[in-house]
């Protein structure tokens, strides 16, 4: 038997590609399921900020954000906006930018790595993607964080205690090097068994193609 792909994503909490790149990597992957052969995949979430810069408490909406922070002109946000909601529809995310409550995210990106050393990771990402983009919760602070915590099973002072200490900091830091030494400047972004990178949201066929691909090769070379 063939040792399991790896798939490691570097994608930030605040990123609405990210999101939607994520469900259609889960989309692809099952489509896979029922093969003779299904792959087996290992998959690892790591931490990319996309505006690091951004307070904790900001002070306007998602268009205040992207046309004064970022310069964009209202009407180009609106149709940005409009069409990221459209594509996320079609993966079944249902966004909600005019309940969003932009922040930093490197608390976030902290409470990850805590869960990923209690085996929780894949539910509190999904966990922090929905409450920021289709629920309007605040993903920046601790408290809030905590109580997303709480929600997928993980101890209340044990993230609390991780997060007030930036205890996973260290391992947030490592993952954006780590991005930088494989020039990623843009996410999300898909290493698939450490050979291959996918880069942005692509369609659920692109996934479930260079996956059937992967293992197709792994299963030759094992044979052998």
């Amino acid at each position: 038997m063939s040792e399991p792909i790896s798939i490691d994503i570097w994608s930030d909490i605040a990123c609405p590609w990210c999101y939607i790149g994520k469900r259609n990597l889960e989309t692809g992957l099952a489509a896979t399921a029922d093969d003779e052969d299904a792959p087996q995949v290992n998959i690892t979430f790591h931490s990319f900020e996309l505006s690091p810069d951004t307070p904790v408490d900001f002070d306007g909406d998602e268009l205040d954000f992207l046309a004064g922070h970022k310069g964009m002109a209202r009407e180009q946000v609106e149709q940005m906006l409009s069409h990221v909601t459209n594509v996320a529809a079609g993966a079944g995310l249902q966004y909600r930018f005019d309940l969003l409550q932009h922040t930093n995210t490197v608390k976030a990106h902290e409470l990850l790595h805590f869960a990923k050393a209690k085996g929780l990771q894949h539910e509190m990402e999904e966990r922090l993607m929905a409450a920021y983009f289709t629920e309007g919760k605040h993903v920046g602070r601790v408290d809030d964080l905590v109580a997303l915590a709480e929600e997928v099973g993980l101890d209340a002072g044990e993230a609390r205690s991780a997060l007030e200490s930036a205890e996973y900091l260290p391992a947030v830091r490592a993952d954006q090097e780590q991005a930088r030494a494989y020039g990623i400047n843009g996410v999300p972004f898909f290493v698939i068994d450490g050979q291959y990178g996918v880069s942005g949201a692509q369609p659920p066929a692109a996934f479930e193609n260079v996956i059937r691909d992967v293992w197709s090769q792994k299963n030759a070379v094992t044979a052998e």
